[in-house]
């Protein structure tokens, strides 16, 4: 397979890549990692008519956080680095989590978080992980930067709120409630591969009640959801089995869930409920931090 002819340019600033962008708008495709672009290359499911390579650019490379301040992410930080970090491990544990699942080793040694977010798979992991913990995505362009939240970034199947002449730079993530646990659980076919469905959820409690509690599938719909009505009727109540399976079931049988050759809307829903109630028993039980 070979990708289409394309036009190539490899800026070393934030400032020169989105006067790329600027000029070539939706012509311009921007490639940090490559995982997943390049296959599309191939396959002519994208045809862009001038690729930017965001490799050279040392600035959109880093992770950062003061003692009590936010976590700050370099869009073209590999995976691999993140998963490493001391950092993250010890006060956002879900990203660590989130990107054991990713793929194979190989995968997260060339994966960028920006790349990871900006392609917006509905069944990857990080986007969903990010949307959890609250976080912020910074956009830059000839006009000056933008602050998008997760909740209004993702669009739907591979597309997100990046304008044609904006770049993603950072992932910005808040600073977790005191004395929360968060959790992932997933369902694949195999280790690797795409989740058919996954959750992850933030639970704060006393004792088994809840009193604050979110939970976010993903791999279900066009884009990773937000189960605000399950996360309702958890609070200040103390569900756990059967209790807990109905309430994740009612809150999914609202979601517009895909279906293809791997399962039926119905199953996907299904599968994500139990998977919901996996991830919240988990975290109530300090199974995950």
């Amino acid at each position: 397979m070979k990708p289409p002819v394309f036009e190539y340019d490899d800026p070393e600033t934030i400032e020169e890549a989105v006067a790329i962008l600027a000029e070539h708008g939706d012509d311009a495709k921007v490639l940090a990692g490559g995982q997943s672009l390049i296959p599309l290359l191939n396959f002519r499911l994208a045809v862009p008519g001038r690729l930017v390579d965001i490799n050279r650019i040392e600035e959109l490379d880093f992770v950062s956080a003061g003692d009590g301040e936010p976590l700050a992410i370099g869009a073209a930080t590999r995976m691999a680095e993140l998963e490493r970090s001391e950092l993250i491990a010890d006060r956002w544990p879900l990203i660590g989590e989130a990107l054991r699942h990713v793929g194979h080793f190989q995968i997260r040694n060339r994966g960028t978080a920006g790349g990871s977010l900006a392609h917006a798979d509905p069944a990857a992991e990080l986007p969903a992980a990010f949307l959890l913990l609250g976080a912020t995505a910074v956009a830059r362009s000839r006009g000056g930067e933008r602050l998008v939240s997760l909740d209004e970034f993702f669009l739907g199947y591979l597309t997100t709120a990046l304008r044609p002449d904006e770049l993603l730079t950072e992932i910005r993530v808040p600073v977790q409630p005191a004395g929360s646990a968060t959790a992932l659980v997933e369902f694949a076919r195999r280790p690797g591969d795409f989740a058919l469905a996954g959750a992850v959820c933030r639970v704060s409690s006393a004792g088994r009640s809840m009193s604050d509690v979110k939970v976010v599938v993903f791999g279900v719909g066009p884009k990773p959801i937000r189960l605000e009505r399950l996360e309702e009727e958890l609070v200040g109540h103390v569900l756990d089995g059967d209790e807990l399976r109905s309430a994740a079931a009612r809150a999914l049988s609202e979601v517009d869930a895909v279906a293809d050759l791997h399962g039926s809307a119905d199953y996907r829903r299904s599968l994500a409920a139990e998977l919901a109630a996996r991830a919240i028993e988990r975290a109530v039980d300090g199974e995950a931090r």
